[in-house]
């Protein structure tokens, strides 16, 4: 198992609709049960939380975190 099954099998990954850069705070809102908007504004917030660890947490997630596949294709 790698680690986007592992993500996938836990409810995490970036939707096709939805996205402003890469779909992660939308991926993680809808994981959480929140709207795309809410989950931002709630990401941003944390993030100011811990300086300078935007930098690096968005980008790790959205390299982690997979795309959701597209309803036509086989895999």
């Amino acid at each position: 198992m790698n680690v986007h099954e592992s993500f996938a099998r836990q409810g995490l990954s970036r939707p096709l609709g939805d996205r402003v850069i890469g779909g992660v705070c939308s991926g993680l809102g809808r994981r959480f049960g929140l709207d795309p908007w809410p989950a931002r504004l709630l990401f941003v917030l944390a993030l100011m939380v811990l300086p300078g660890s935007q930098i690096i947490v968005y980008p790790v997630l959205w390299a982690l975190m997979p795309s959701e596949r597209h309803p036509l294709t086989s895999r």
